[in-house]
């Protein structure tokens, strides 16, 4: 008879340990990630509006401006994720003005719409970065609560339940698996997405965006009626700021091209022996200069130090790529910024800090001298993109020793000058004075330059020999290198062209103004100048070297300085 006994049934392919706990990892470490991911969130600025960025998974970047309505664009982020933007209000500190300062306020206010709408990579890049940095420490957070969990779990049971439990997963590990996955997605998914609250169907894209960062961007709510009326205003104004810059930009490429030919024919004659050499010619004297003697020529190229000096930015970041611009052309090596970064010192003008700190390559180091219109708030987010804030200490840049320090006094749009702290001018400048003279003891060097904002601030220090020079800006006018006490004056113009009661954004208003310095590090002196120049009709000009005066062993006196701004 044949054999009818059934074969043993053939047990389940049960995966070895390793092989679980590495699912189990990854699947922990996937879901963290995921979860952390999607409910980041970080508290920044749009405009000058406070503003809450969440990450969500609608796959839109969307600007929830409350009852007006939203601005949706698509994400060009992978996974489909996006973002959602809540507008909330302008902070205090840019609304508690009087009735009468509201219409400076409101210009003020449209200022930080523009540079928004011109610069929204910058904007774009400062959220990113906030919101990977508080996605990594909620994965952080997510991995800690599941090890713990995992942890707790594992000593409760006991060791013969667990092995029950082992060999029951063991056998339905990708189901599981599966199932996991499936229901952390869901999850995610639900928790992350805001549902659309907008009663109006969004535009295809408005047209009026068409061109500009903003384009495909779809309107809802009562705000596409706004920006139909009022929007191409905004547009027109973004691109008549574009257009100027952009224009200005290759004008000053042109200068330094004509610049560059002239100075090498220059050298050329100098080398030759037809022509004295620029840096060791007599120096004509200029308006408020002094006839005195220019400084030596250095022993060796390796010796002249080039910076790039910038003052009175005051947030017009259409200068960011001239600026870029006179880094590049004139091999500057360091720049100075005498302050003035800001208008009101606020958080939402980190975007213009991190507009002018990207015109800058990282290799060259920042030093500055914060100004009125700066805040403790903006040194933070200059030392945050890499430059160095003076504090009152004397710093060592390349074999430059610089030494200067913040403004204490405080100017807010709509309010007056007032001190800002215990300090005053005159007890700062004493400061000063004091820690550039004890920077001479002990066989010190001492002190090359005071970077300073208000140049009024360096008189004391300049009566007492131990600095010789000083740059500042603050007047929105420049004064040539010129004798004050035992040191040189220099102070730079606004690089922002800004003049008395008109907006720093959009086309300049005024010629605005940077200065190429060159110093020999083996004499520790000023060599020559050079200043850079753009024209309200967005006409560059660089100036041939002129040498920088050697300062007379006779004191010479203060003359009163203009009022600054």
């Amino acid at each position: 008879m044949p054999d009818t006994t059934a074969p043993p049934a053939r047990s389940p392919w049960v995966p070895p340990r390793w092989l679980r706990w590495t699912v189990g990892v990854v699947l922990a470490v996937v879901a963290c990630a995921a979860w952390g991911v999607t409910t980041a969130s970080a508290e920044l600025s749009l405009g000058p509006h406070e503003a809450r960025y969440e990450v969500t998974t609608n796959g839109l970047v969307v600007v929830d401006l409350g009852p007006l309505g939203t601005v949706q664009l698509d994400s060009p982020a992978p996974l489909g994720l996006g973002a959602r933007v809540v507008v909330k209000e302008i902070p205090a500190e840019l609304t508690s003005i009087t009735p009468a300062q509201n219409l400076d306020a409101l210009g003020t206010d449209v200022q930080s719409y523009l540079q928004f709408f011109a610069t929204p990579d910058i904007t774009v890049h400062r959220a990113v970065r906030a919101l990977a940095v508080d996605a990594a420490w909620r994965t952080l957070a997510a991995l800690a609560v599941v090890a713990l969990a995992v942890t707790a779990l594992v000593l409760l049971l006991g060791r013969a339940r667990r092995r029950e439990l082992a060999a029951v997963a063991g056998r339905h590990t990708w189901e599981l698996t599966a199932g996991v996955v499936v229901l952390v997605a869901t999850a995610l998914t639900l928790s992350s997405s805001q549902p659309d609250t907008s009663t109006t169907t969004a535009e295809d894209g408005s047209p009026l965006f068409a061109g500009t960062p903003l384009a495909g961007a779809r309107i809802t709510g009562r705000l596409a009626g706004v920006v139909n009326t009022y929007g191409q205003q905004l547009v027109t104004a973004y691109q008549s700021s574009e257009g100027f810059y952009a224009k200005a930009d290759r004008s000053l490429e042109a200068a330094w091209d004509e610049r560059d030919v002239a100075q090498a024919a220059e050298d050329a004659l100098a080398g030759a022996g037809v022509g004295p050499a620029p840096t060791t010619s007599p120096s004509t004297p200029t308006a408020g200069s002094d006839a005195t003697t220019p400084s030596p020529s250095p022993t060796a190229s390796s010796d002249v130090l080039t910076l790039l000096v910038i003052s009175d930015l005051h947030c017009n970041t259409g200068m960011s790529p001239l600026i870029r611009t006179a880094v590049e052309r004139s091999g500057a090596q360091v720049v100075l910024n005498a302050g003035d970064t800001t208008i009101n010192g606020t958080a939402v003008e980190q975007v213009c800090v991190d507009s002018f700190a990207s015109a800058i390559p990282k290799k060259i180091p920042t030093v500055m001298a914060n100004g009125n219109h700066d805040s403790p708030l903006v040194a933070k987010f200059a030392q945050d993109a890499g430059w160095t804030v003076l504090d009152g200490s004397v710093v060592d840049v390349k074999g430059l020793r610089i030494l200067g320090d913040h403004d204490v006094l405080q100017t807010r749009i709509g309010v007056a000058s007032h001190q800002s702290g215990d300090v005053s001018p005159d007890e700062q400048a004493q400061a000063l004075a004091g820690a550039a003279c004890d920077a001479e003891k002990d066989g010190e060097p001492g002190v090359d330059l005071l970077l300073i904002h208000d140049p009024s601030i360096g008189t004391v220090p300049m009566q007492t020999g131990c600095v010789p020079a000083q740059v500042s800006g603050h007047l929105h006018r420049r004064i040539d290198p010129t004798q004050i006490g035992l040191g040189i004056r220099y102070v730079n113009s606004s690089t922002a062209g800004a003049t008395l009661g008109q907006p720093t954004v959009g086309p300049l208003r005024g010629t605005a103004e940077m200065t190429v310095l060159r110093f020999d590090r083996q004499t520790h002196r000023f060599m020559d100048w050079q200043l850079v120049s753009v024209t309200k009709k967005g006409v560059a000009s660089v100036s041939e070297r002129q040498p920088w005066p050697e300062p007379t062993a006779v004191e010479v006196p203060a003359s009163p300085l203009p009022p600054g701004d």
